[in-house]
């Protein structure tokens, strides 16, 4: 599969919205009335979408280490690290809490650029143009934009929606929310659209870019998140059905989904984010810090052990496991020898593995890596329909089999056949499977920025933070504060129409 280099593509020649500058501000010196000529142009302003998710506001630390902190299976190692970090992860953050304030109006940049190609292909409507070409990347710059709003909708509830090219930014100065309830029907819209017109297979066969699978996919999970079973069973089992056209299948070594120099040619990733090794670019773009974020300080290769797992999330994790292997570095090596996670220089407990240790081309502390991350892949699918079959049908055979193909992967141990974890047998309730389903995600995506939106949709917030069998204990998480963030306060500053803030901030 291809690697795509987004820093070389020229980016969206044209005026990008923020709400948090309100402001016109050129990516190119290129005007915008003359940018879009043909099917290419059209392309490269869709690639650059993929230039601002693909950096450090967004894909590459701020929004991904918000989501993995706030869930319970990844805690604050080095309390050295900044007070905005924190509060992400002790709930206890505020209004003006640095990680959202960069969150909101990189989001923002991100919907605009697709707004601007969506309005670009929809401008070349003379003969001469590709008009099947044109509606694949409208598909596609529409997928990235549900893709966003899903993120957005999610962390902060009601918020602006704009589905539309700002050619005047005061006139969106005072711009309103819309509710929870009109976003999803837009997200929903704009998937809906994509599964009618992106191809089978995305160009080249990249999972950088979207496909008809890609689609029906998150169409599953927005589906899963609203309660509403039925439709994320009949697009899961989609997707599952037509996996071998969709060229999609579990990888064989759970290792090699986190090895960089082994995803290009992964088949398990549906929709995933391409960064490039030991490259930089303009406005953060290409700036992958995960690594860094969970490796160990005062190793051979430098992290900063700011995300860390609690004790609990690595002593509770069964031996036999394969994939807490995959997950952890419990060693590594410190000055050419390997060492336990009881002498690390400064947080003496298991780190995240995924991310550090092959990170491929990347610097001496595992940052700008080469990673692809995966934003959604096969396993996940899988997931998603035994979750949403067993509340449709109960605990049926075909519900148990998806989870028994995870379970089945997970037995190899780097090529070695183990009897451990075993097949889910007959005879579970409808409750019992339910909680399986969700032990089984927590383990299987464990660390893949996935957690706290199970734990939000699932309302488990009270029984993960407070219950007797927490493993991140916090005695202050409220449910009727802290399933969402507040809204930036320097947005509410400018436009109080953006008020009322969210319950409890």
């Amino acid at each position: 599969m291809k690697k795509i280099n987004y820093i070389t593509i020229v980016l969206l020649s044209l005026f990008i919205f923020s709400c948090t500058e309100l402001d016109e501000i050129p990516v190119t010196d290129i005007s915008p009335e003359g940018y879009f000529k043909d099917v290419a142009t059209v392309e490269a302003a869709v690639l650059g979408t993929y230039g601002y998710i693909a950096s450090e506001g967004y894909w590459g630390r701020k929004y991904t280490l918000t989501i993995m902190l706030r869930a319970d299976m990844t805690d604050i190692g080095e309390r050295g690290t900044p007070a905005r970090r924190q509060q992400i992860n002790d709930f206890g953050v505020d209004a003006t809490n640095g990680m959202i304030t960069a969150i909101w109006p990189r989001s923002y940049e991100i919907i605009s650029a697709a707004n601007y190609a969506i309005a670009g292909a929809e401008s070349l409507t003379d003969a001469d143009a590709d008009q099947t070409a044109l509606m694949q990347l409208t598909a596609e710059a529409r997928l990235v934009r549900a893709f966003i709003y899903f993120n957005l909708v999610r962390m902060f509830g009601d918020i602006p929606y704009i589905d539309y090219a700002i050619s005047d930014p005061a006139s969106v100065a005072d711009i309103s929310k819309t509710s929870e309830d009109q976003v999803y029907e837009g997200i929903i819209a704009d998937l809906e659209f994509a599964t009618e017109n992106l191809p089978v297979t995305p160009p080249d066969n990249s999972r950088s870019r979207p496909s008809k699978g890609t689609a029906y996919t998150i169409l599953a999970d927005v589906y899963l998140t609203l309660g509403n079973f039925q439709e994320a069973y009949n697009h899961a089992k989609w997707v599952i059905d037509n996996e071998a056209e969709l060229d999609y299948d579990l990888e064989s070594d759970y290792q090699d989904l986190f090895d960089a120099t082994k995803q290009d040619a992964t088949k398990e990733h549906i929709f995933s984010f391409d960064f490039l090794g030991s490259q930089s670019g303009s406005g953060s773009t290409n700036d992958d810090l995960t690594g860094a974020l969970t490796g160990v300080r005062g190793a051979d290769v430098q992290g900063w052990s700011v995300a860390v797992p609690s004790l609990d999330v690595y002593n509770t994790w069964d031996d036999r496991d394969y994939r807490k292997k995959v997950a952890f570095a419990d060693s590594t090596l410190i000055n050419g020898v390997l060492q336990p996670y009881t002498v690390y220089s400064t947080v003496k407990r298991p780190h995240i593995a995924k991310y550090f240790e092959k990170p491929g081309n990347s610097n001496g502390e595992a940052r700008y890596s080469d990673h692809n991350y995966a934003a959604y892949r096969y396993g996940e699918v899988l997931l998603t329909a035994a979750e949403a079959l067993n509340e449709v049908s109960g605990p049926t055979d075909e519900a148990l089999g998806y989870v028994n193909r995870i379970r089945e992967r997970a037995r190899n141990w780097a090529g070695t056949t183990v009897d451990f974890p075993a097949d889910v047998q007959t005879g579970i309730s409808k409750d019992e499977f339910r909680n399986l389903v969700l032990e089984e995600r927590r383990l299987e995506l464990s660390f893949e920025f996935k957690r706290w939106y199970d734990i939000q949709r699932r309302d488990l917030g009270e029984e993960a933070f407070t219950g007797t069998n927490s493993l991140e204990p916090h005695s202050n998480f409220d449910s009727s504060r802290d399933y969402l963030l507040p809204i930036p306060q320097d947005e509410l500053d400018r436009n109080p129409n953006l008020l009322p803030q969210n319950s409890g901030y």
